[in-house]
């Protein structure tokens, strides 16, 4: 079958031919429509993700929309290595059928970088009864971009988005969030984090802009305050470390965990699709795509800019 093939951690992919999948036992395989190229997609094929098993060649791809023998669309991942979602033909662990009036490649596009935010939002809204205040640090880039609107759209009291796109934090501002530029001083972010703690900070971009949150979020004096803070790490583009000064901790009910593949349980993972597959669906979240085929994988492998590219076969 035609597939993208990565035959080392800094090569390219290619368009090429590639061993059918392994079926997985009780499901047939799935022809792909869409599989999205997201960070952790590069990531995992060039061995820097935790999930990597360093072995090539192998099929890039994480998650993907694919067709059933009977023409239903269904949004599927969990594959079995070497073989990723960027090719012909899938074997995966799981179906989630698409909603009919979704397009299935924004689909594609957004259910990875979707969940990173919805689910811990989902999370803190179901144990805390409401999310409050929000801040989203890195909020201009796609995940980003769809955490603010899925907070919004989950009812959010107010929703901070901190980036440094101000193009994006204008049109973040044009849907309801408060902006903060985080381009040239983290002073804006504290005055935000002051003027209104957030009981939720779901963190893109960790390193130095994660210190300047920590600072914000600590407190002087022994005033009663009874908020609880839940900081949820996702992302690392700002950097790999971020220092946290164990005053913050000492000083405000702080919970830190993160948002990724190993945080969470398959069963509550899969529970989740359909409700964010939804906002997709209908144009809640807005998800915009650029469509390269499979011949132009090198193409799709090096896209950058505000759409997120898929690989369509």
């Amino acid at each position: 079958m035609r597939a993208a093939i990565i035959t080392a951690p800094d090569a390219v992919p290619l368009c090429g031919d590639f061993p059918e999948p392994e079926p997985v036992p009780g499901r047939r395989p799935l022809s792909l429509v869409g599989a999205g190229m997201h960070q952790v997609v590069r990531s995992v094929a060039t061995g820097r993700h935790y999930g990597s098993t360093g072995d090539y060649p192998l099929v890039p791809g994480v998650d993907a929309v694919a067709r059933r023998d009977d023409g239903a669309l269904v949004y599927t991942g969990f594959t079995r290595a070497p073989w990723g979602t960027m090719a012909e033909r899938l074997a995966t662990a799981f179906e989630v059928p698409l909603p009919g009036a979704a397009d299935p490649l924004a689909v594609a596009a957004g259910m990875n970088p979707g969940m990173s935010g919805y689910l811990p939002l989902r999370r803190h809204r179901e144990r805390h009864g409401t999310l409050g205040t929000v801040l989203v640090l890195g909020a201009t880039g796609i995940a980003g971009r769809l955490a603010v609107q899925s907070a919004l759209a989950l009812d959010a009291a107010h929703v901070i988005a901190a980036g440094r796109d101000a193009e994006a934090l204008a049109a973040l501002r044009a849907l309801g969030a408060e902006a903060v530029s985080i381009a040239d001083s983290s002073a804006p972010l504290a005055d935000a984090v002051r003027a209104a703690t957030p009981s939720l900070v779901l963190d893109y971009v960790w390193g130095a802009a994660a210190e300047a949150a920590f600072a914000a979020l600590g407190r002087r004096g022994l005033d009663a305050d009874d908020a609880d803070i839940s900081y949820v790490q996702i992302g690392s583009v700002g950097g790999p470390d971020a220092a946290m000064p164990s005053s913050l901790l000492r000083a405000r009910r702080i919970t830190v965990s993160g948002s990724g593949s190993g945080s969470v349980e398959p069963d509550r993972l899969l529970a989740q699709l359909p409700g964010l597959m939804a906002l997709i669906a209908d144009g809640t979240l807005d998800v915009p795509y650029t469509a390269y085929p499979l011949e132009r994988i090198a193409d799709a492998w090096t896209h950058t800019g505000r759409t997120r590219a898929v690989v369509v076969p």
